[in-house]
């Protein structure tokens, strides 16, 4: 195991308390809404933040007690910080020199590090004439010329626009695939985490609340903050076989559980009817239109009523069906497109 953190930071008003682990080649993404202590985790890695209890574990070493610069990491900050009166191949030179490597050799280490990211014709260019996804590559070469054995991505893609974003993520991907330390990545925005990571650890309120490959996460989201984030309707509720009660609504499922289970469905799941449909579909309730926007090329409807929820519809199904807020409707769930799983 390359890291074995246990991180516990007291402030007069959060407390963080979080432990994880990440192998060489293995990329970590910590992802969280603001304020769940993301960048304190990340700070506190790097030496910026003193722990208030745990340890830091690299490769069998305790580091936690060591300076920043004695710890064998490198950090790509989310606005770079590079040195503005440098050149990126200085910049990127810059740790080497600092561990004592002659400037010639120092040289030589960053020239072959721009040229891996691909700006070996901007190693003499100043940061102020860089693009911002150059600088993100100058900035990861820097962290890379210091050969960590972990390294610390905080947001890297946050400064970027849309276009230049798609671009450099996959670039970012290739290049931490070639790194063999391991990696852990800082984000708010799943697509970067579930592109970029092998493993999610998701932290709410200074906690761990859920932790597992991409795959895993999207499948059974734990809280209603994951279940935002991968676009699941998230119920706790009590299960008996292929039935799930929560509160007065009784959702049936594939899955046959006892106990506290989650039930989980798309909104894409959701039909909505004027009046009660013919038969006697299961999954089934009254809800009030709360509020209407455009989702991508559907309209999502967010309900109240027993349970609240969101409902992806067509543009066309939205005016047959004269939906506006405040309205009553009928919603109905695909017992097919709901599963259920242990809480």
């Amino acid at each position: 195991m390359s890291l074995h953190a246990h991180l516990v930071v007291e402030r007069p008003a959060f407390r963080l308390d979080v432990e994880f682990h990440a192998a060489a080649g293995e990329v970590v993404a910590v992802l969280g809404p603001n304020g769940a202590g993301k960048t304190t985790a990340l700070r506190a890695l790097a030496g910026l933040v003193p722990l208030s209890g745990g340890h830091i574990e690299l490769d069998g070493a305790q580091v936690h007690h060591l300076p920043p610069e004695r710890r064998g990491i490198g950090v790509v900050f989310q606005d770079y910080l590079l040195f503005p009166h440098l050149s990126a191949l200085d910049n990127v030179a810059f740790g080497p020199r600092c561990r004592g490597l002659g400037k010639a050799e120092a040289r030589r280490v960053a020239a072959e590090l721009l040229d891996r990211v691909g700006l070996a014709d901007h190693a003499h260019v100043r940061p102020g004439r860089l693009s911002g996804g150059q600088a993100q590559r100058v900035a990861l070469a820097r962290a890379l010329a210091v050969r960590p054995r972990l390294l610390l991505l905080d947001e890297p893609l946050a400064a970027l626009d849309a276009h230049t974003r798609l671009e450099i993520r996959a670039e970012l991907r290739r290049h931490l695939a070639g790194f063999d330390g391991a990696a852990v990545l800082v984000t708010h925005d799943p697509l970067d985490a579930m592109v970029l990571a092998h493993r999610l650890v998701v932290v709410e309120n200074g906690s761990v609340v859920q932790t597992g490959t991409p795959g895993e996460v999207a499948r059974h989201p734990r809280t209603d903050y994951v279940a935002r984030l991968v676009g699941l309707n998230l119920y706790r509720g009590e299960a008996d076989g292929n039935r799930v009660t929560v509160g007065d609504v009784v959702f049936s499922s594939a899955e046959r559980l006892t106990g506290p289970a989650f039930v989980a469905f798309p909104p894409s799941a959701v039909a909505l009817y004027r009046s009660r449909p013919d038969g006697s579909p299961r999954n089934l309730w009254r809800a009030v239109i709360d509020g209407i926007e455009r989702h991508g090329d559907n309209v999502r409807v967010h309900l109240r009523g027993p349970i609240t929820l969101a409902a992806d519809v067509t543009p066309s199904a939205a005016a047959d069906l004269d939906l506006t807020p405040g309205r009553e409707v009928w919603a109905a769930v695909k017992a097919t497109e709901t599963h259920a799983y242990p809480a």
